[in-house]
């Protein structure tokens, strides 16, 4: 499955020219097979961790993130970019390799206990993953893991959260 899924990601040099090379998961978007068997692969990931939620930080963790979610029949909430959503929201900044914004979360989204995970396509600098913990940590829910498609290790994303378990499809070196 790793092999079918590697071929079938994009890869788009210097985006946004900061000197690493972006991978495109759309290739697997179009492919209903391929996506369906990576929904089930972060599923069974997401199972494990007896998870109440999924966060999928916007906007390809909404398409990571539901589709797994309507797989275990458990809830997905999103992470949204400032002023999206309606009522109130609990707001935590981040920095990427581009640029910094923000994200969202109902204040009401996240049960005090909740064991959730956060699901995307692509873990680089990890900056909206600490944006997705601290959100989750300070409506009183519990980060047990993080899935995704593919992984950047020589960003050293996974290294600026130690302890918290990550699980991806795909690794690519040399990004």
């Amino acid at each position: 499955m790793a092999n079918d899924f590697e071929k079938h990601i994009a890869s788009v040099k210097d985006f946004p020219n900061k000197g690493i090379i972006f991978r495109d998961i759309t290739p697997v978007l179009q492919d209903g097979k391929l996506f369906q068997a990576a929904t089930h692969k972060l599923a069974e990931y997401v199972k494990s961790k007896n998870a109440d939620l999924i966060v999928g930080p916007e906007a390809r963790g909404f398409i990571v993130g539901c589709p797994v979610a309507t797989e275990l029949g458990i809830g997905f909430v999103p992470a949204r970019k400032p002023h999206k959503l309606p009522r109130e929201v609990e707001r935590a900044s981040y920095d990427l390799e581009y640029g910094s914004n923000s994200l969202e979360i109902h204040k009401d989204a996240i049960k005090p206990g909740q064991r959730v995970v956060v699901c995307d396509d692509l873990l680089a600098t990890a900056g909206t993953l600490r944006a997705c913990k601290e959100l989750i940590e300070n409506l009183g829910g519990e980060l047990v893991g993080s899935a995704f498609y593919i992984e950047l290790p020589d960003l050293k994303g996974k290294e600026k959260l130690p302890g918290l378990d990550v699980f991806s499809l795909v690794k690519y070196h040399g990004a």
